[in-house]
């Protein structure tokens, strides 16, 4: 990869996912902030940006981990991805956590009255990813198979909702508050880093909320980094 000042994160990250660990490493946000340049970010953070290229550079000389190429997949294998594996996971480990994270609320919170703040976030987190991913399934996901299909048989598509840009600017505005929120979660827990009083179910719960927010960080990736600029290309493409 040629990396540079002006390269754009969720590009790197989008093509070759490996670069997204260098990212978190150094505490930037690939995924809801993917579109910043390295130098924008490094400048935000206060980090040299010379020595995060040379970390990207080196992620290129390391042998492949195998990982998916999801920046070759068809639109509409990755929509497919995208909600049998991350929507399912998202909807299967809320119901895990909930009980987990109100039980140590109740024993803890006397001592961490944070954690009645990150359950309050978590929740209202629940509810409202419960909805947005709904929107994807049922509009904008279908939309995006349907323009696939369109490319291949020359059959016109048209949406009720205007330009595929409408319903992609209210997601990447929705994944932008379920990022500010898991931020606010990871501070409040140090980093998920469980207390010296914390207990094995305490150690647990933070294990799992912060197995959750490294999805959505790669769910949000796939999404703002990969599927929605493409589909925006596909959607001009066609109009064309």
């Amino acid at each position: 990869m040629n990396i540079h000042k002006d390269s754009i994160i969720g590009e790197l990250v989008a093509e070759d996912y490996r670069t997204a660990a260098v990212f978190k490493r150094n505490g930037i946000d690939f995924c809801c902030n993917g579109n910043r340049s390295i130098g924008d970010a490094c400048s935000h953070k206060q980090l040299e940006a010379t020595a995060l290229i040379r970390q990207l550079e080196a992620v290129g000389t390391q042998k492949s981990d195998g990982s998916p190429d999801f920046n070759s997949w068809p639109l509409d294998l990755l929509a497919d991805y995208v909600e049998k594996k991350h929507h399912r996971y998202v909807e299967a480990k809320i119901e895990e956590i909930r009980p987990f994270l109100s039980k140590v609320a109740l024993v803890h919170g006397d001592r961490h009255p944070e954690l009645f703040e990150v359950e309050q976030l978590f929740e209202a987190s629940a509810g409202e990813l419960a909805v947005h991913m709904k929107k994807e399934e049922l509009m904008l996901f279908p939309y995006i198979r349907k323009m696939v299909s369109a490319a291949k048989s020359g059959i016109p598509v048209q949406a009720v909702f205007g330009s595929v840009q409408n319903p992609i600017g209210m997601m990447i505005h929705e994944h932008d508050t379920e990022g500010a929120r898991f931020r606010r979660i990871a501070e409040l827990t140090r980093d998920y880093t469980p207390p010296a009083d914390g207990c094995n179910t305490y150690r647990v719960t933070l294990s799992l909320l912060k197995e959750f927010e490294d999805d959505l960080h790669l769910h949000i990736h796939l999404e703002n980094n990969i599927l929605f600029p493409k589909s925006v290309e596909l959607e001009e493409h066609l109009h064309a």
